[in-house]
């Protein structure tokens, strides 16, 4: 067995990946880049090793920086968790060169499974079922049109290499099919270096299944039973369960031998996942899509529903060790789910969001488990992944997990950083969600309804109470009472820059004139605030960051502060046009200058955050009055760019 082991990663994979190795007695090394020298992997590791700057093509995804770090510390092996390298057979091969191990699969699997065509090709060769399709190498842009014809529409053209949806196009016309072709193909060039292509038949109401397999070095391979991912937004997965409430008994044998049949079809040892699309109308008819060649973000659901540690078996098998089971041993037992807490504003149409924790309250309790990345004071940038942490639930039936999953997120409190955790509680419980009727687009179909994001009278009440107790004379003890003085007003920029009037009296709240709501509260020792509305009464949690007070009950959070009588329409300034960004990030361009004079909709400054790019336009026709960045300053969400006077 192993005595050092370096996780070449961040984040809740590093922290989760280390959890297990010091449980197995072994020493961890962790990375990081400049942007993360205080985060919560480094504190945890036994040692820690910088790559370089922030920039992660200069720490996390250079082999050379890596590999050095590996050598420098002693380390016998490189577990690479999820993203970055992993998936990276260069990167295999250079730790091999030097004699380290990669807990990872053989460099052969990773590359067979990193061409999609390949992919296809060798478990077809297998008998595992593949959607119908064209797949051949190097194929032009006629070859996949008459290829079209041949497979009948709608169809999905998707890039070779890569994944996470980038470059992949569902294309229901014909008419439709030579633009995309001419976009999947930039998009793949891009993003993965390789413009090859392929098409294959669209499923229709299309459910994501995946089997966790394992495989040892002495001919044993077994499937842990499968997850299903058909949450998803953009292609990316969204709720993660195992088992599936699709499958029958006698389909989940057959996926599971396929799943089996394809690791073995390329030599396969380690962790792994294989994808199957499946349609929710023949859901005994499923199809190979990929195989992914490491630990994957939804391992735990697995882990909760077989007693396996992933990661423990990962690090025996490239020990060289037996798996000690046989498929007849493998039993599931309950339910379990998984949701991905992000830093990002659904209501924004998910934008990247950051900033800084200033209060965190992650769920506990039994039959829950937070895989986590968070801290409180942990600065939250926008230069990579923006997951934060990994809330799961099991319980013996999926009913049960879901109450379990849903209660602990109206737990969860994370202030200074915009989460979509109050999103992720919207489409628990959606109907159709708890009854099971799932799909891949799902989501996008109601996308509206679950990210409504309209701030509750209750939180602008728990603002007004925290202003008020705050400025008493004693307010740990004394409850809101404020008899012989005058009422206290607000006028309040909500999230997305809505505004609300607020009056605080002896005993009521108006908002925005309506009909006066009795109110009273008190501060609690640790900063809550707690609130009676209306014969209501409900607990909220308060911090206060740069003049923004945030308020947070129930999974959800806002923030909101006081507008300067500046801004206020009624004086000259209702003839500015400002400029906000609407996203922690960079600037990256400046398109215009103090004077000069703009038209509405003219490009004014790009903002980047976490590689995706938010170009902000003239909201009048005007003179750029103020310029308050430059390229390369980092912004914060909100933040006041550029001002247009009309």
């Amino acid at each position: 067995m192993f005595s050092t082991v370096l996780v070449a990663n961040r984040g809740e994979i590093a922290v989760r990946v280390m959890k297990t190795l010091r449980s197995m007695g072994i020493r961890t090394v962790a990375v990081y880049s400049d942007a993360d020298a205080g985060a919560r992997h480094v504190r945890e590791a036994d040692v820690a090793v910088r790559l370089g700057p922030a920039n992660a093509r200069e720490s996390y995804l250079s082999i050379e920086r890596v590999v050095a770090a590996a050598k420098d510390t002693g380390a016998e092996a490189v577990h690479p968790g999820y993203g970055f390298l992993a998936e990276n057979a260069d990167f295999a091969q250079a730790l091999a060169d030097n004699g380290i191990v990669f807990i990872g699969p053989p460099v052969a699997a990773v590359e067979v499974m990193g061409d999609k065509i390949r992919a296809k090709q060798a478990v077809a060769a297998a008998g595992v079922p593949v959607v119908p399709g064209r797949t051949q190498p190097g194929m032009t842009d006629a070859d996949l049109l008459a290829a079209a014809d041949e497979v009948g529409y709608p169809v999905l053209v998707k890039p070779s290499a890569g994944g996470g949806g980038k470059g992949m196009f569902l294309v229901d016309n014909p008419q439709d099919l030579p633009d995309a072709l001419v976009s999947a193909r930039r998009t793949a060039a891009s993003a993965f270096g390789d413009d090859t292509l392929f098409l294959e038949r669209y499923v229709q109401t299309p459910r994501h299944i995946e089997v966790q397999v394992l495989a040892d070095g002495h001919g044993t391979t077994v499937h842990l039973g499968e997850r299903e991912c058909s949450l998803q937004r953009r292609h990316q997965k969204v709720v993660e369960e195992a088992p599936s409430a699709l499958l029958d008994e006698a389909t989940r044998a057959r996926i599971g031998a396929s799943a089996v049949a394809t690791a073995e079809a390329v030599g396969y040892v380690g962790a792994g996942t294989v994808e199957f699309i499946v349609s929710a109308d023949r859901p005994d008819e499923f199809f190979f899509m990929e195989m992914n060649t490491r630990l994957q973000v939804e391992h735990p659901v697995t882990e909760l529903v077989t007693g396996q540690d992933l990661v423990a078996q990962q690090v025996r098998i490239a020990a060289g060790l037996p798996l000690g089971f046989a498929q007849a041993d493998v039993h599931l037992h309950g339910h379990a789910i998984e949701v991905r807490t992000y830093a990002e504003e659904p209501s924004r149409g998910f934008l990247p969001s950051g900033g800084r924790v200033l209060r965190l309250h992650e769920p506990t309790g039994e039959h829950l488990r937070v895989d986590s990345s968070l801290l409180e004071g942990l600065e939250v940038g926008s230069t990579y992944d923006p997951m934060l942490n990994k809330v799961i639930a099991w319980g013996p039936d999926r009913a049960t997990a879901l109450q379990r999953l849903d209660h602990a997120l109206g737990e969860q409190v994370v202030l200074g950083v915009p989460t979509n955790t109050a999103f992720l509680r919207a489409l628990l419980q959606r109907p159709e969600v708890q009854a099971g009727e799932l799909d891949t687009g799902f989501i996008e179909r109601h996308v509206e309804d679950l990210t409504a994001d309209a701030v509750p009278v209750e939180a602008l009440a728990a603002y007004a109470l925290r202003e008020a107790l705050s400025r008493s004379v004693d307010p740990w003890e004394s409850g809101w009472r404020v008899a012989g003085t005058a009422p206290m007003r607000w006028l309040l920029v909500l999230p997305g820059g809505r505004t609300a009037s607020v009056v605080l009296t002896e005993d009521a709240l108006v908002v925005d004139g309506g009909e006066p709501l009795g109110v009273s509260g008190r501060l609690l020792p640790d900063g809550r605030v707690q609130v009676t509305l209306a014969g209501r009464t409900s607990t909220w949690h308060t911090a206060l960051d740069a003049g923004q007070v945030w308020v947070g009950a129930g999974g959800s959070a806002w923030a909101l502060h006081e507008q300067p009588r500046s801004l206020r329409a009624d004086d000259t300034h209702a003839h500015h046009g400002d400029v906000t960004s609407p996203m922690p990030g960079s600037v990256i361009a400046v398109h215009a200058g103090e004077g000069d004079s703009v038209t509405k909709g003219q490009p004014l400054v790009v903002v980047e955050a976490m590689k995706m790019e938010h170009t902000l336009t003239a909201p009048l026709d005007g003179t750029v009055e103020q310029l308050l960045v430059r390229v390369g300053q980092q912004v914060k969400v909100d933040e006041l760019l550029v001002t247009v006077t009309a």
